[in-house]
């Protein structure tokens, strides 16, 4: 069933849709005010910190009661309500992705891929054959891992395998 089937329909909806670039920078504020981290939003929301993080820079969407707890956590006043419906709205995901990000952490992970995109597509496919990795049944993590050379960014990436359909 569709998030978006879930909204409310109390009449009290908002003349117009609040965009996910308007409800991402409420939430960035008031996540900046609070003095809250992703992991405290998550927590309140119930669900992992990634997913959490990606539906507030709108990049997936919530489930109703996790919308209505990230805007209850954050204590939005009178955008709760536009926030919580524009977090269950589905996205137009990586709409920016149209060039590659000068974000130097951003562009870092394009570069992960363009130097071991081929080396990861090799073994995937000699593990599990012809096919991909889910990214729609799929999870993951960030960890951090202390090193005596310096902190580690660990990132465990899971997704079910799909293989190509032979006809």
């Amino acid at each position: 069933m569709s998030s978006v089937s879930n909204l409310s329909t109390t009449g009290d909806a908002p003349a117009r849709l609040m965009s996910k670039l308007d409800m991402t920078e409420v939430i960035m504020a008031a996540k900046f005010a609070k003095g809250a981290s992703w992991e405290e939003i998550a927590a309140a929301a119930g669900m992992s910190p990634v997913f959490v993080v990606s539906a507030c820079l709108g990049q997936n969407a919530l489930p109703a009661a996790a919308a209505a707890k990230v805007t209850s956590f954050l204590n939005l006043g009178n955008q709760t309500k536009d926030v919580e419906i524009a977090l269950q709205l589905p996205p137009k995901k990586a709409q920016e992705a149209e060039t590659v990000s000068k974000d130097p952490l951003i562009y870092r992970l394009h570069e992960i891929v363009y130097v071991y995109g081929d080396t990861i597509k090799a073994l995937i496919h000699e593990k599990f054959g012809d096919g991909i990795m889910s990214a729609i049944d799929f999870d993951l993590t960030i960890d951090k891992v202390e090193h005596p050379k310096g902190d580690r960014v660990k990132v465990t990436m899971t997704g079910k395998f799909l293989a190509y359909n032979q006809w």
